[in-house]
């Protein structure tokens, strides 16, 4: 009965504070269903986890989508509906991405005289940043408690996660946190907070571009490459990007006085990636290994006529197991024809690594890593994976990576569906998990307030001990 009580109160807030700028419906019926079919048939074909997906479950929410898209009112609420589709997929490389005339009229945590930055701190929203001129009465680390009525986690679970597109749990956690006030101008939040010190406050506030952007504490900048050194001999680097070449010839530009470590910090917490070759190149001077592994590669392999096979002898697991060799492998391949697993493998390679033994550098190294360690350094841990003397530490990464295929929708949108999957050398998935820490740490609610970093600490307590 509680259940329905909430969608009831949920149903009421939204059509009473949901009251927003006015979008145009310009997309015809039929477009519309295009656009829903197009995304549907490509994820069939194309989309690499389509094993994970309830098929069922699947083609019965496209058959409702098919009816629901033609009742929509503007392109908006189109578009919403293709997010809400799509993030059921549960894959951080597969979206859809509003048209321009849309996306530059939707904001997030912006309110006039207010704009917030919230971060999932245990599973709580969190203000972490504020607009300089309202820090006093709205203190860093004061909780969103209620939204419109509903528990946070409510109207979160609710509102916000259906239209996430993210492959682990954890970073659904912290996008659903970071967007939970991104809404259409005009768009009307009433929001419960609790300060520090426990005082609750009551905001009434109305989406709309911030007056003031200065925000406290300013966001640190950060470049390309960091060093310094700390306690104990240990060079600290952080490697922000993989995205500019540039960060090579950094590193190597710092490379006399990191060779006078005795331990080693790559933090990589800030790296959502960019190019893998580039942090490869980096790898190379931190091992001794003259050949370095690489992720494995598969995408999926549709032959019709197998899965003509597949369906017409109704094929089930048992039938793999029956005659000959020759025969076990075709049968299994229509049988995942059918099933949409059957998988092309890519040529498994190594990188080769020249780098002069001289210039290396091989010593105890912590790598620091984080949720948002995304893509291509996450191959970076893959290939680092192998090396005794590496560790890594801080929590799991962001856990999506991959080749999207991105292809137009009806109204200006794009939406890109994963068609590769990256795996270690050996199988194992790191895709929908993260990379794992060796020693997980994480940030507490205290340390944020207090801007302490214990991930690094412990990383020069566990090198200093060793």
């Amino acid at each position: 009965m509680r259940g329905v009580i909430i969608i009831l109160i949920s149903m009421f807030w939204w059509g009473k504070l949901f009251a927003q700028i006015t979008f145009q419906n310009t997309i015809s019926k039929t477009e519309k269903i295009y656009g829903v079919s197009k995304f549907w048939n490509e994820v069939n074909y194309n989309f690499v986890y389509f094993d994970k997906v309830d098929e069922k479950a699947w083609e019965s929410m496209y058959k409702s989508l098919l009816m629901e898209v033609q009742n929509t009112k503007t392109d908006y609420e189109y578009y919403r509906l293709l997010q809400k589709f799509c993030a059921t997929l549960k894959d951080g490389h597969t979206n859809i991405w509003l048209p321009k005339g849309i996306r530059n009229h939707i904001l997030n945590g912006e309110f006039g005289d207010y704009k917030f930055s919230l971060k999932n701190i245990n599973g709580k929203a969190i203000i972490t940043q504020i607009n300089s001129d309202k820090k006093e009465e709205i203190p860093v680390g004061t909780e969103i408690i209620e939204v419109n009525g509903l528990p946070t986690s409510e109207y979160i679970r609710a509102f916000v996660k259906p239209y996430i597109a993210t492959s682990t749990k954890h970073i659904l956690e912290n996008q659903s946190v970071a967007e939970l006030l991104k809404a259409p101008e005009e768009t009307l939040f009433k929001l419960n907070l609790k300060k520090p010190n426990k005082e609750k406050i009551f905001l009434e506030l109305l989406v709309k571009k911030a007056t003031d952007t200065k925000m406290y504490p300013p966001k640190k900048v950060k470049s390309l490459l960091d060093f310094k050194w700390l306690k104990g001999e240990i060079a600290y680097v952080s490697l922000n990007s993989f995205g500019d070449p540039k960060i090579d010839s950094l590193f190597i530009a710092q490379l006399p006085e990191i060779k006078k470590a005795k331990k080693l910090i790559v933090d990589i917490r800030n790296n959502g990636g960019g190019n893998t070759n580039i942090g490869m190149e980096i790898l190379k001077y931190l091992t001794n290994d003259n050949e370095l592994q690489n992720v494995q590669s598969l995408s999926r392999l549709h032959v019709p006529t197998f899965k003509a096979w597949g369906l017409a002898y109704n094929l089930k697991a048992k039938d793999t197991l029956q005659g000959s060799e020759e025969n076990r492998k075709l049968i299994r391949q229509a049988y995942l024809t059918t099933k949409g697993s059957y998988y092309h493998r890519f040529p498994y390679y190594t990188t080769e690594n020249k780098i002069d033994m001289s210039s290396r550098v091989v010593v105890p190294t912590a790598i620091l890593i984080g949720n948002n360690t995304g893509s291509s350094a996450e191959d970076f841990l893959i290939s680092s994976d192998n090396q005794q003397h590496m560790i890594k530490i801080g929590e799991p990464t962001y856990g999506s990576t991959g080749q999207p295929m991105l292809f137009n929708l009806p109204g200006g949108g794009v939406a890109r569906i994963c068609t590769k999957k990256d795996t270690y050398p050996d199988g194992r998935e790191f895709v929908g998990y993260g990379v794992q820490p060796d020693i997980l740490v994480k940030k507490t609610y205290e340390d944020y307030i207090f801007d302490k970093d214990p991930v690094l600490e412990r990383a020069v307590e566990y090198l200093n001990k060793g």
